[in-house]
């Protein structure tokens, strides 16, 4: 809904304009107001997004109140509705949305109302397009990257064995090398998503393809053994029942 707020000193022409503009779809007129004091006290408690100004406030200046309110939300639409057409050249200096002369011709309102209104659509594709763009996936790599106290390395993701968590230091297990890195087991997940890994354990983080064998440890836990390292890593009860079905 676009929020709208009429400023004119003539109850007669803001009642005109009050019809016209909720006659659309889209709109509502949120405030009234008709000198100075009101319209600012108005515009800091509704917040609208459009305004009609009068140049002439009863004698005070509806050109200097746009300019206040400008400054306060440079967003704001200030459409002025006058009867003096000589002040145009001022109003776009404060780069007026529109000016109208009295006395209103409806269909130059409504055409007024309309570029409003594709203006605001616009406006929220632009935004709907810029947050949908900001919580795209990053770009699949091959790679993980591994920051180190005083490197950082590049392994391939598919060397990658298991990945264990201890004394606030992840240690990642390659099929030719390990690494440590302080970055902690979820971050690097995210990072391993949809490659075949699996979170077996709070504190591991496993390859399937390099499963050699799981067996019992206790009663609600399991020992993972790999192809091609001497290092294991635990699995819970619930991990192995999902682990079985995946394969079974």
């Amino acid at each position: 809904m676009i929020r709208v707020c009429l400023i004119e000193d003539e109850p007669e022409i803001r009642k005109l304009l009050r019809k016209i503009i909720e006659r659309q779809d889209g709109f509502e007129v949120v405030a009234e107001s008709g000198d100075f004091a009101t319209t600012i006290s108005n515009f800091a408690q509704y917040r609208p997004d459009v305004a009609f100004v009068d140049i002439d406030l009863n004698g005070e200046s509806g050109m200097e109140c746009a300019r206040i309110m400008t400054s306060l939300n440079p967003e704001l639409k200030i459409i002025f509705a006058t009867a003096h057409s000589e002040y145009m050249a001022n109003a776009f200096e404060i780069y007026a949305f529109d000016y109208l002369v009295k006395p209103f011709d409806v269909a130059r309102v409504q055409r007024t109302l309309s570029r409003l209104k594709r203006e605001s659509e616009k406006r929220k594709t632009i935004v709907e397009e810029a947050r949908e763009g900001r919580n795209q996936p990053e770009p699949h790599s091959d790679k993980l990257m591994i920051k180190g106290r005083e490197q950082v390395t590049f392994v391939n993701k598919d060397e990658i064995i298991l990945l264990e968590r201890s004394d606030h230091v992840t240690r990642i297990i390659t099929t030719a090398d390990e690494h440590k890195t302080s970055a902690s087991l979820g971050s690097l997940e995210e990072k391993l998503k949809g490659g075949g890994f699996i979170r077996c354990h709070k504190s591991y983080l496993i390859n399937l393809e390099y499963i050699a064998k799981i067996e019992p440890y206790g009663r609600w836990t399991y020992v993972v053994k790999f192809k091609s390292t001497d290092s294991w890593a635990l699995m819970t009860a619930k991990v192995y029942e999902e682990v079985k079905k995946r394969f079974g």
